[in-house]
């Protein structure tokens, strides 16, 4: 498997190419393809340029099975300044060919500053099952878990 990554002319060419930092590495740092710093206000969300177009190659996917580039928070952002991905992990389809972006949002107290180059996101790729989608009349809800929503199965 192999992903194409074409640097648009907002990738400053000095922060490197993209890959993963260490052997085993799930995922690879994305940056701020940005001009100049932004900031990002508590509760505050923005989507933030990359500066980057992908494209897997997969080879000949099994029926059954399709890739997504995941975009995911730092853990070091989250852990330290709130700074997390707004949709949890945001999804990149195989077809999508514009230029990835990261929508960040601010759960911290503080103003975040984003400055141009800094590593914001990272994007890790994973299988999905993909399904064939019928139409009933009823579903079986005679399990152990049956119609109970959130909160039904307690605390403990």
């Amino acid at each position: 498997m192999k992903l194409n990554i074409e640097y648009l002319e907002n990738y400053d060419k000095n922060w490197g190419e993209l890959g993963y930092k260490h052997a085993g590495d799930a995922g690879f740092d994305l940056r701020a393809a940005v001009a100049e710093r932004i900031v990002l206000k508590p509760r505050d969300y923005m989507p933030i340029p990359t500066g980057v177009k992908f494209q897997l190659e997969a080879g000949e996917i099994p029926a059954g099975l399709n890739y997504e580039i995941q975009i995911r928070a730092r853990s070091g952002l989250a852990a330290k300044h709130g700074i997390t991905v707004m949709n949890g992990v945001g999804t990149v389809d195989l077809g999508y060919r514009g230029e990835v972006r990261a929508i960040l949002v601010n759960h911290g107290h503080e103003d975040f500053i984003i400055e141009p180059g800094d590593r914001i996101a990272q994007a890790v790729i994973a299988p999905v099952m993909c399904v064939e989608f019928a139409a009933v009349d009823s579903v079986d809800d005679d399990t152990t878990r049956g119609t109970g929503g959130f909160g039904s199965t307690g605390k403990q």
